[in-house]
């Protein structure tokens, strides 16, 4: 089991917000992600990275300009863009946020205050939960709370956990993550980091967040119907996989076998 690494000073464990690289993946985002950016550096995060998913528009420009770092994956996916954000850490950063570069993921000061709350209590993974407030509930879409309902069902009855959504503000810590080894490159990635901190017996804690309407433009996932389609098929594949390696390990002859497939199977 991969356990979360805490050898963590006390100080960096106060505030959290002050370790934190902020990674959004982006694509075509011009017209909402500078205003995103500035949010997250208000809020006191130590840095934005803005990973520029092959944009045809200037959402590179305008987010470095708005005091971001910005780096570039051109394979698309929403994972592949995570896995670049995580890659070259800078030294000092302790945490990782994961954020949408629409603006649609926003923390109060108050919120603020409940994560690091979550933070100092030990949790080694965070999740925004946007279905429990009514009001953030009715600005997801109809596709997006059936995605959710679905996906945290199938957890349920697979691992035994029961989550209220699958969003895509969450916090954890970079070291931990990355010992994770996660494989998707597309939109399993959240579905796998959820299950597999569930296998390593993380403490993953949901905390309500609002959720606000994008700032300009459509959802590249629930703004189509082919959009929603592909997230769809992905998330069940990944799902699917890990149901699959899971009752495979349970057998201890297969054990060393699955483990060398799992890091060379192609998501």
């Amino acid at each position: 089991m991969n356990q979360p690494d805490r050898s963590i000073n006390s100080v960096a464990d106060v505030e959290f917000l002050q370790h934190t690289v902020v990674v959004m993946p982006a694509l075509n985002e011009s017209a909402c992600v500078v205003a995103t950016v500035a949010d997250w550096l208000a809020a006191g995060a130590a840095r934005v990275r803005v990973v520029d998913n092959g944009s045809t528009d200037d959402t590179a420009q305008v987010a470095r300009a708005a005091g971001a770092e910005v780096l570039s994956e051109k394979q698309r996916g929403y994972g592949a863009a995570a896995w670049r954000g995580l890659q070259d850490w800078p030294s000092g950063m302790i945490w990782v946020l994961f954020s949408s570069a629409d603006g649609s993921d926003q923390l109060s000061p108050s919120e603020v205050d409940e994560w690091q709350v979550a933070v100092d209590g030990g949790a080694d993974l965070i999740i925004g939960d946007r279905v429990r407030d009514r009001e953030s509930r009715s600005e997801l879409k109809g596709i997006q709370r059936f995605g959710n309902w679905i996906t945290c069902q199938a957890i349920r009855l697979g691992w035994g956990r029961r989550f209220n959504d699958m969003g895509s503000l969450r916090l954890v810590r970079h070291k931990s993550l990355m010992s994770l080894g996660l494989n998707d490159r597309a939109f399993g990635w959240n579905v796998e980091m959820q299950v597999r901190a569930l296998q390593s017996h993380w403490n993953i804690v949901e905390l309500p967040v609002r959720y606000s309407p994008r700032r300009a433009g459509e959802s590249k996932i629930s703004g189509s119907l082919a959009g929603s389609w592909r997230a769809g098929r992905g998330i069940l594949r990944m799902l699917a996989l890990l149901w699959m390696l899971r009752r495979k390990m349970a057998k201890p002859a297969s054990w060393a076998r699955t483990v060398g497939k799992v890091d060379r199977v192609d998501l």
